[in-house]
């Protein structure tokens, strides 16, 4: 039976089998994002395209044709993808009197492609520069393990639809951990793939040198199966890799067998609550990690990574600050107006950073296949919640979630974040999953292996699971 809690892959082996009718999973997801407007995960709903492509996808089926691996598995992406007819929001109030996009993003074509069916459009945080959820135009995306509790960001609504089952897929962007945060707080797995494995083309950009692409869902295998479908050089995007494709889904059943995995420390090892440090610790057990690796600097790289951000998005927005300053959310045009402000100077010596950062990482993966990491300090805050106390410190809220996710987008690796929830909690916690560049398959394969040890498991929130 297809329900809420049905994966992508389950969706769409039923369908391409004709027994259930990709119209009918469809309407079920419609009625599904109608029932739950209170989370403020969609902006938009695209009912009569979704429609559409399901019928086009049933139509395929009884003439014999294969309409793809994803075929009617209903997915959404975060507003500042493209998608035709509507206009490319970003999480911005001032993008709205933008016309609507002529074309889809690339990633949302490779995915319809591959026989997904998009639903709508999901809230974030203003102009991607969040990691709260919260949005002052369109409210916050709530989490819906506890809807009084943020969802993470800036892909927050993404978090939000996928963990209330509102969607097996969605599409997030990570400039310095916007997938792996709301993945971490909703309870999901997220991949933030290398940097330049996916094109951006066709999405409103951020940090241009910091910016992934990539997807979020409540399985391994979804996880592969979207990221196999979007993988391949496109000449719109000047930093995407001209790799071939390379499908991880095949490796997955090979779990973690042969790969050396360590857990990094120092940064990584302080500064949090302990059922986060708990969380890396139970990971590391289930895949025979018992070597640390500290890494030297970190605390510099998530400066350098502060500073890229604040210059690169203050010079993006320049000219919407000048010219419609009031319309922005007031915190974030504070951000952009002191990165406008820092000396270029500083910009120079953080991307010299980067490569030597780079080389540090290089030579901890000469050792290691894989790293473990939390991929936030604590469990998901209060929506509205400004402080909270991390080892005794009371700290921002909205900077100090990244705090662990930061230094690793610093330097383009690739990432999974998967998903913990202990026995009794209602609210779950991350564990990232790091990998030299280009070995996306590595995170893939080991957090399959976590999910399979029920390490890692990604329920659909109780409220929402009937």
């Amino acid at each position: 039976m297809i329900g809420p809690g049905s994966s992508a892959t389950t969706i769409a082996a039923a369908v391409r089998a004709g027994e259930v009718r990709a119209a009918d999973v469809v309407e079920a997801a419609l009625a599904r994002i109608a029932a739950a407007s209170d989370l403020g995960a969609f902006t938009d709903v695209t009912a009569a395209r979704a429609r559409a492509k399901a019928a086009a996808i049933d139509a395929a089926v009884a003439r014999g044709a294969d309409p793809g691996p994803l075929a009617g598995a209903p997915f959404a992406v975060k507003n500042l993808f493209d998608v035709a007819g509507l206009p490319t929001r970003a999480g911005s109030a001032i993008n709205r009197d933008l016309p609507p996009a002529a074309r889809d993003a690339v990633l949302v074509a490779r995915l319809e492609a591959a026989g997904a069916v998009l639903v709508g459009a999901l809230n974030m945080g203003e102009y991607a520069y969040d990691f709260t959820g919260e949005n002052v135009h369109d409210g916050p995306s709530r989490n819906p393990h506890h809807p009084a509790r943020m969802s993470g960001g800036s892909s927050g609504g993404s978090g939000s639809a996928v963990a209330a089952g509102l969607v097996p897929l969605a599409l997030g962007s990570d400039t310095n951990g916007s997938i792996r945060v709301p993945s971490a707080l909703c309870g999901l797995f997220g991949l933030k793939p290398t940097y330049g494995r996916l094109p951006r083309t066709g999405t409103f950009p951020f940090v241009a040198s910091l910016d992934h692409l990539g997807p979020m869902a409540r399985s391994v295998a979804d996880l592969a199966a979207a990221y196999d479908a979007m993988q391949g050089a496109d000449s719109g995007d000047a930093a995407c890799a001209g790799r071939p494709v390379e499908p991880a889904t095949p490796a997955l059943a090979r779990g973690a067998a042969g790969l050396r995995v360590g857990v990094l420390g120092g940064w990584f090892a302080r500064g949090g609550a302990p059922e986060a440090f708990a969380a890396v610790a139970r990971a590391a057990q289930a895949l025979g990690a018992t070597e640390t690796v500290e890494i030297a600097d970190v605390e510099a790289a998530r400066a350098a990574a502060y500073v890229i951000t604040m210059q690169e998005g203050a010079a993006l927005h320049l000219e919407r600050l000048r010219a419609r300053g009031p319309d922005f959310d007031p915190a974030v045009r504070t951000r952009l107006l002191a990165g406008a402000m820092l000396p270029g100077a500083w910009a120079v010596r953080a991307h010299k950073l980067r490569r030597v950062m780079a080389a540090r990482f290089a030579d901890a993966f000469s050792r290691f296949d894989a790293l473990l990491a939390p991929a936030t300090p604590c469990r998901a805050p209060r929506i509205g919640q400004e402080t909270m106390v991390l080892d005794g410190v009371a700290m921002p809220v909205r900077p100090n979630l990244g705090l662990y996710t930061q230094p690793i987008s610093f330097v383009g690796l690739p990432v999974v974040a998967a998903p913990r929830f202990e026995a009794g909690e209602r609210l779950p916690l991350g564990v990232q999953i790091v990998a030299p560049p280009w070995r996306e398959d590595v995170c893939l394969r080991l957090a399959a292996a976590l999910e399979e040890a029920g390490v890692a498991h990604s329920p659909v929130a109780q409220e929402f699971a009937a």
